[in-house]
């Protein structure tokens, strides 16, 4: 969706404006005119997009051309499979769906989602239809690549990698253990016999956060925690809080909405519901000494009948006095 800001000019300060109102466009869409053989196709929108855009426009995934028209001419000839994309520059996330020119089937990928925003750690699935009932191979790769490289022989991936679908079923990237560098544009490519799916077509952007606590100043003595991320976490997450290490509550709301007092010794961190292990960093309300504990690995792998180390440090106010340390595990009760 693009979102404009209409501004209309003061009519006694030549320097200032005022708000009219928003314009929201739901977005690109190709228009199909003419007879069997010259067809025109119109990149169409509900309403006039401002500062004379330039459109481009793609065929069967590959970049085609770019015009301040938003028509393109073309003469269809043998065109029966092919498909056509347009978006304007500055915005090729944004592009329409591709249509096809004739008849009901054709060369295109549809992708679920444009944009998915997830946790450090997590494992997110990135899909998409294929137009085409007959592949002979088909990958994924990143399009900040200088050429397009199947993703399960990228070293950078080993191992976390998986690939699901078929042309009766939505085609699926799952990738695990997910790191900020994964952070990216991923797109689908695919052959048949006769043809290959353009590697420039704009596929789904990936962006991968971690969380952190921000504190702000509320009334006095108070403070306001506000669990915070570099991207919007996709499908509503639920957000949980931790003070001292103890579950504390649940809300939709990033925000916890209960005052926080400033007192010596407390620390607070979050999660999100279903990713309890990828929590916050724990800050302090007051100081840089508090309770905390931090572990030095979120999770391990090791073989069966083998030996492993588990570590963690821990802080607390200097007028504390430890008493006693253990481990234990989850399972049991404690």
């Amino acid at each position: 969706t693009l979102c404009f800001l209409r501004l209309t000019p003061h009519p006694l300060h030549s320097d200032r404006y005022i708000y009219s109102d928003i314009v929201f466009s739901p977005g690109l869409q190709v228009k199909v005119t003419g007879g069997h053989q010259d067809k025109t196709l119109t990149c169409i929108t509900t309403c006039t997009l401002t500062d004379n855009p330039t459109y481009i426009w793609y065929k069967n995934g590959q970049h085609l051309d770019e015009s301040t028209s938003p028509q393109y001419k073309y003469s269809v000839s043998n065109d029966y499979d092919a498909s056509y994309s347009c978006a304007v520059k500055g915005h090729e996330d944004l592009h329409s769906p591709a249509v096809c020119v004739q008849g009901q089937r054709c060369n295109r990928v549809t992708y679920t989602k444009r944009r998915i925003c997830v946790l450090k750690g997590s494992t997110v699935d990135i899909s998409c239809t294929v137009g085409y009932y007959s592949t002979t191979s088909s990958f994924w790769f990143r399009s900040d690549k200088s050429t397009p490289e199947d993703l399960t022989t990228d070293p950078g991936y080993a191992g976390r990698v998986e690939y699901t679908g078929t042309y009766r079923s939505p085609f699926t990237l799952r990738i695990s253990d997910l790191r900020e560098e994964d952070s990216a544009e991923y797109r689908f490519t695919f052959k048949t016999d006769h043809f290959e799916w353009g590697h420039s077509f704009p596929g789904t952007t990936l962006s991968v956060t971690g969380l952190q606590v921000k504190m702000t100043p509320a009334a006095e003595g108070q403070k306001t925690l506000t669990c915070i991320t570099t991207c919007t976490l996709t499908d509503n997450p639920i957000y949980i809080w931790y003070k001292n290490g103890q579950r504390l509550d649940e809300s939709t709301s990033p925000q916890y909405k209960d005052p926080v007092y400033s007192n010596y010794g407390d620390s607070y961190s979050c999660a999100v519901k279903g990713h309890e292990d990828h929590h916050s960093p724990a800050v302090c309300v007051v100081g840089e000494s508090c309770m905390n504990v931090t572990y030095t690995h979120q999770s391990i792998c090791a073989l069966k009948g083998s030996t492993v180390d588990i570590s963690c440090f821990y802080t607390h106010p200097s007028w504390y006095n430890v008493t006693e340390v253990s481990w234990f595990n989850k399972w049991e009760s404690v």
